[in-house]
């Protein structure tokens, strides 16, 4: 049987925990029998959530012999994770553990050191702070969850169903796993990624910075010519000093956010309007629908037409 321990540290968060709970003890296989076993540890008797406090009948010995240890993620608020949680995952990934986190125990799991040099997410308004804190892990704002082998990270809330499927189908198989989302009323793979669900995307000047007048610019009408020279007069900066100081603040090229943000504008136009695709690509500045198209679906994960589907 394969043993699935569920880390709560104080501040843990009830829906990231609950979520590896119902799925993993619910998956049943084609004889009817349990193929998990389903344990919650802390490092203490009593964990302290934001409007409960919850008894734990597991220490932190029980990740010693767990198969797959997941991190729920925890408040904002919370405290610093306990070091010998820290210690438990770190010895639990020596010995061959598959350790996994749910939104913003992605921070827990960094903290260890673990996800140094891979690629790792979290929940889209918690990205740029794990960057921030954690420079040598590549955030990924933008898909669902990442797989590193042993060690998987997955971003907010729903999206931990689907980091659960993934583990259950790699370790059963598509059938099993397709009959554990039918449970939860959830299909195995969900089309696109974070990128259709982050609300105007993320700020990338806070204000009074120096290239807040040329962001704000370009977010009045993303729809209008905009050129990096353009940008740059807007901060009395030459273009070239200009991409330069643009790019190191923000990971990317003026143009590339450019596109970004008519991206951004299009999803508030589907979201709105009754336009047709030609009108939304018109208005967000893409200079034709195949362009606004190709451009949408690279960024979104999914086409216009689905993202209006999905949230009209």
């Amino acid at each position: 049987m394969h043993t699935v321990a569920i880390l709560a540290l104080d501040g843990v968060i009830a829906f990231d925990m609950a979520t590896p709970i119902e799925v993993f003890r619910r998956v049943r296989l084609p004889d009817g029998s349990r193929p998990y076993r389903v344990l919650v540890c802390a490092p203490r008797p009593r964990v302290a959530g934001e409007l409960f406090e919850l008894a734990v009948p597991h220490g932190l010995d029980a990740l010693a012999g767990a198969d797959t240890v997941i991190v729920p993620g925890c408040t904002e608020d919370a405290p610093p994770p306990d070091p010998d949680a820290l210690e438990a995952l770190r010895r639990a990934a020596a010995d061959g553990a598959r350790i996994a986190s749910v939104c913003a125990g992605a921070f827990v799991l960094a903290a260890t050191g673990l996800l140094d040099g891979l690629a790792a997410t979290t929940h889209w308004s918690a990205a740029r702070r794990l960057a921030e804190l954690y420079p040598r892990v590549e955030v990924r704002p933008d898909v669902l969850y990442v797989d590193n082998g042993s060690l998987l990270t997955s971003a907010g809330a729903a999206a931990g169903l689907d980091l659960c499927l993934h583990l259950i189908r790699r370790d059963l198989g598509s059938a099993v796993a397709a009959d554990a989302a039918r449970l939860s009323v959830m299909p195995l793979e969900r089309e696109g990624g974070q990128a259709q669900f982050m609300a105007g995307g993320l700020p990338v000047a806070p204000r009074g910075s120096e290239l807040e007048p040329a962001v704000r610019w370009v977010e009045e009408d993303p729809g209008r010519e905009i050129t990096v020279a353009a940008m740059a007069a807007r901060c009395g900066m030459g273009e070239r000093t200009f991409a330069r100081r643009f790019r190191e603040q923000t990971g990317e090229t003026p143009l590339q956010w450019v596109l970004r943000t008519r991206v951004r504008r299009a999803q508030f136009l589907l979201e709105t309007t009754d336009h047709g695709v030609e009108r939304v690509a018109a208005r967000a500045g893409f200079g034709s629908p195949t362009a606004f198209r190709e451009r949408f679906r690279r960024v979104v994960g999914v086409t216009p037409r689905a993202y209006r589907t999905a949230f009209r």
